[in-house]
């Protein structure tokens, strides 16, 4: 009954909020156009940014509201130009990755990795830490943050039979598990939704290729996964043994994969396809084939091997892939109505230093996911961000930065999913989060530009 009443309440403050913000555009606006875009914009912002609704709904209004309130105004937004917006090559590499993930899952890759990660550690909690952050942040990499997180928290929660909820060491784990999670979706731009906004927004003006936001991103997302355990080990130093992951129970972990030969058959299709479509990503210079192409054509593989079937559909993450088709179309729509180009007359942000006003606008992005969905925040900030920083960088850099948005258990599914499991506490991850979020902000700032220059974006 209290979470009627929660949601009740929430419903009330979020309508009060979407007819303000629909109103106060049309008395402050002069143009009718301009006021119109904005007043849907900020209905389809709010219901995204407040989380009322499924992350899809939004998209689905926005979708109608274009023709029904903006063609009568002009005629060029109509609905087949929106969902033209809408159908971005971007959401064929994400539906590729989905696809990929859904399959790893179903042959026990993850579990497969995580039994390995506690052999080699052998009696090391440290080792131990830092593989489970790594293998983490490398199943974030490919799948979402959200599947990656489900998966190790998984496979490591029989292992935590024999611990209590507020163990040093399972605690520890659970938030290496979070900023694995967090971090890893920063390294390829299928890692997370935020990096298909920030592609999609620079499809008219440059090429992002997979192997040139590896280049950028990778190193980064390196070093704040070094940075993060560094951050654990200085939490826990002198409170946890060198030798201690003998507390764990390890032969409750399940087999990593079906005994039967068809399943090791299908495994090994599964591993060869993953590791073609990765090298295809990985050469796109070389070859030219579109890596969303590439990703389209290991779905068809998948399923033409049997590998993944009707059922298996059911299991992509197509709220995300709304979510992300929605958050294009607002761009595009800010774009084509020249809200953007006013934007940038209007605001005097040339006044402030380059780095400044990025950090500014860096530090904005990690605030406002931090508390909210962060592919949400980077629709929201991406066409303000270029418009006062009309460098192709801009929309990268927002969208990287908004994954340090990771200090309280709130600010993304993985936090929240590690919470769950019980027994931490407030400061578990608010520290080590809140670090992560300045530096990585400060970095991207200071050397996201000249960085992304060298590897052909900016």
């Amino acid at each position: 009954m209290e979470n009627k009443e929660t949601a009740k309440r929430r419903w009330v403050f979020v309508a009060i909020g979407i007819l303000i913000a629909a109103a106060v555009p049309q008395f402050a606006v002069e143009s009718v156009l301009f006021a119109r875009v904005l007043s849907v914009a900020a209905v389809c912002l709010i219901l995204w940014l407040s989380e009322a609704t499924p992350p899809f709904v939004p998209s689905l209004l926005l979708w109608a509201l274009i023709p029904l309130a903006l063609g009568p105004l002009d005629a060029k937004l109509n609905f087949a130009r929106a969902m033209t917006w809408a159908a971005d090559p971007v959401l064929a590499l994400f539906f590729g990755g989905f696809a990929l993930g859904v399959a790893a899952e179903k042959f026990g890759v993850d579990r497969e990795m995580i039994r390995y990660a506690f052999r080699v550690s052998g009696t090391s909690f440290y080792r131990l830490l830092l593989l489970v952050i790594l293998i983490t942040a490398f199943l974030s990499m490919w799948l979402s943050n959200i599947a990656a997180a489900a998966l190790m928290i998984a496979c490591l929660r029989p292992a935590f039979n024999g611990l209590s909820d507020g163990d040093l060491l399972r605690r520890t784990l659970l938030i290496g598990v979070a900023l694995g999670a967090d971090l890893g979706g920063m390294a390829t731009p299928i890692g997370t939704g935020p990096n298909a906004v920030a592609i999609a927004s620079l499809a008219g003006t440059v090429h992002v290729s997979f192997i040139g936001w590896m280049a950028f991103a990778f190193p980064l997302t390196a070093g704040m996964l070094l940075l993060g355990f560094g951050l654990l080990w200085l939490r826990t130093r002198g409170r946890v043994a060198r030798e201690a992951t003998t507390g764990f129970d390890l032969d409750s972990l399940e087999p990593a994969a079906p005994a039967d030969g068809e399943g090791a058959k299908g495994r090994r299709i599964f591993l060869t396809i993953m590791a073609v479509t990765a090298v295809l990503w990985l050469a796109e210079p070389l070859h030219g084939i579109a890596s969303a192409v590439v990703a389209v054509a290991a779905s068809a593989a998948l399923f033409l091997t049997g590998l993944l079937d009707r059922e298996s559909l059911r299991k992509i993450d197509w709220s995300t892939l709304l979510l992300i088709a929605g958050g294009i179309t607002l761009g595009k729509l800010f774009e084509a109505t020249g809200i953007v180009a006013a934007a940038t007359e209007a605001i005097p942000f040339g006044s402030y230093s380059p780095t400044v006003a990025l950090f500014i606008v860096c530090l904005a992005a990690a605030f406002f996911a931090s508390i909210m969905s962060n592919t949400a925040s980077v629709i929201m900030l991406i066409p303000i961000a270029t418009a006062l920083i009309p460098e192709p960088s801009t929309a990268i850099l927002v969208a990287i930065s908004a994954s340090f948005g990771i200090p309280f258990n709130i600010s993304t599914p993985p936090n929240a999913m590690a919470y769950g499991e019980g027994g931490l506490r407030s400061g578990d991850l608010f520290w080590p989060g809140i670090v992560i979020m300045i530096v990585g902000c400060v970095l991207v700032s200071a050397t996201g530009p000249t960085v992304l220059r060298i590897v052909g974006i900016g």
